[in-house]
Order: structure tokens, then C-alpha cells, then sequence
């Protein structure tokens, strides 16, 4: 496969981080992999297990790099660009992988001005794990992974950021940062709130002096998987895509305030056809997955 970068820098060497430095070493796309973090303890675990060719914890390994992968949590991307800043090299490729885009992306392209182009991109992939030992080579096989241009995007940047990602075999697909966040805001970030949300709703509750907690089954644990995710993680990203999230927390609170009035007026049919239409969807996404 086509080498797509000499030499990348990954800042976050975890599950994101860390599975696309090894697939990406796998596919040979990168010359050398540097990996870049705050925890010298998950570096060591990067580098035993072969993610990345070196490590590094001070900002000055961003002066060999052509392309800079921040795969920190959300709030920590503008900083690390900024601290990246000085040491960089003109032209430079600065890419992400978080959650929210709009906001975070024309922070990027603002901070990144004078350096080089700015690609936002984020892969739909991964699992409440975190850390370099998390990392998986296969992450993001058919998986979609979403680059978010905006007018100011230089083309040959984006067209290496989507080399990147189709080598490592993701799906990518292109929209507008705004229209990203909006649809994130109701497939993955309401509800991972909504699952923090179950388990806070339980979790002091006791029944005959019995906690309900106890009592969980499979279908709790289902339910509110994600919320075993980092907590630094969700808040950055629940903050930084809160202009969507809010509508999208809302029509969920409308569809469950409409089925609590349809088992208070003890109406079977309705409550149905409302459950049974939710079954359908979900079944035909197993599908099309």
C-alpha cells in the first residue's frame, strides 16, 4: 500500500489513538509512528505492544512530524495544537478524531493558521475500554469515518487524512461539521447521557432493604454499557456539543414523557404499536449493520 505520511505524531496513544497507529504500521501508510501522551505508564504499554515506533511526552516532538494526530479527549485538542504550534513545521497536516466538530475544528483551523491544513475526522468506532491496551488493528474495518472540510481545507490534505483512513479500511464519507454534531448529538451523545443517567437514577435506591443494583440483569447491563466510558471523555464532548445535544435530550424526554402517559392511562394498544415500531427499527439497524 502507498505510504500516505513519512512520519506521524499520535497524541492519545489510546483505543482511537492507539488502533490507528497499529493499523496504519500494519498497512505501511506511515514511515514512523511517534506517540505522544501525558501517562508515561500507557506510553510503555504503546511502545511494548508495538503501536508506535518511539515515544515522546514534550511538545517538541512535533518538529519531524508531517501530520499530527490529535486523539486526545475533545477538550484537550486546541491546546495540544497549541502547544504543537511552535515546534511544528510549515505544512504540517493537523488531523483529529473527536466526537464534535464544528466548534472544535474552527478552533483547530484559528490555532493552526500560520502552521499548516486542518482535517477534521471522526471515526464511529470503539467501546467503553480505553487505553493503549485497548487498541485493536481491525477498529475501524468497515467502519464509517467522517471528515468534516470546511472552505478553508487544503484539498491534498483532506485527500491524505481519507488515504489514512481508507487504508486502515474504514468507509469515509464527507458533511458539514454543523450537520455532524447535530446527528451525533442523537445517535451517540444523548444517549451515552441518558445511560450515565440510568445508573444514577438506581444506583442510591433500595427496595425492602435490598439495593436494586443487586438485582441487575442483563437487560440493565445492556441498556447502560457505555456508561462504564471515561467520565473526562463525555464531559469535554456533552460541553462542547451542547447546542445539539439539547434539542436532542429534549425529543428524547418528549417520547419518554408520552410513553409514561400511555402506562398511566393504562393504554395497552398505544403502548404497543409505539414498542413495536421501536423493535422494528432497531432490528432492521442489526440489519444494516
Amino acid at each position: 500500500m502507498t505510504r500516505v505520511f513519512d512520519r506521524m505524531l499520535v497524541a492519545g496513544v489510546g483505543l482511537i489513538g492507539g488502533s490507528l497507529a497499529l493499523a496504519a504500521r500494519e498497512a505501511g501508510l506511515v514511515g514512523e509512528i511517534v506517540g505522544y501522551g501525558r501517562s508515561r505508564e500507557n506510553l510503555a504499554v504503546a511502545r511494548r505492544r508495538g503501536l508506535v515506533d518511539r515515544i515522546a511526552d514534550a511538545p517538541g516532538a512535533a518538529a519531524t512530524a508531517d501530520a499530527i494526530v490529535l486523539a486526545a479527549p475533545v477538550g484537550a485538542s486546541v491546546a495540544l495544537a497549541e502547544a504543537f504550534r511552535p515546534h511544528a513545521r510549515a505544512g504540517t497536516v493537523l488531523t483529529d478524531v473527536g466526537s464534535v466538530k464544528a466548534r472544535v475544528v474552527a478552533d483547530l483551523e484559528a490555532a493552526w493558521r500560520r502552521v499548516g491544513p486542518v482535517v477534521g475526522g471522526h471515526p464511529i468506532a470503539g467501546s467503553e475500554a480505553s487505553g493503549a491496551g485497548a487498541a485493536r488493528v481491525d477498529l475501524f474495518r468497515g467502519r464509517l469515518c467522517i471528515l468534516t472540510p470546511t472552505p478553508a481545507t487544503d484539498t491534498t490534505a483532506l485527500g491524505q487524512v481519507r488515504a489514512l483512513w481508507e487504508g486502515v479500511g474504514a468507509r469515509v464519507e464527507e458533511m458539514a461539521a454543523a450537520a455532524h454534531d447535530d446527528i451525533l448529538a442523537r445517535v451517540s451523545h444523548a444517549p451515552h447521557l441518558v445511560a450515565y443517567a440510568l445508573v444514577t437514577a438506581v444506583a442510591d435506591v433500595r427496595v425492602d432493604g435490598r439495593s436494586v443494583l443487586d438485582y441487575a440483569g442483563s437487560g440493565f447491563r445492556d441498556a447502560t454499557r457505555i456508561a462504564a466510558s471515561r467520565a473526562e471523555l463525555w464531559r469535554d464532548i456533552a460541553l462542547a456539543n451542547a447546542a445539539a445535544i439539547g434539542p436532542a435530550l429534549a425529543e428524547f424526554r418528549a417520547v419518554l414523557e408520552r410513553l409514561a402517559a400511555l402506562v398511566a392511562a393504562g393504554d395497552a394498544a398505544g403502548l404497543e404499536a409505539v414498542l413495536a415500531a421501536a423493535a422494528r427499527l432497531r432490528s432492521d439497524l442489526e440489519r444494516s449493520h
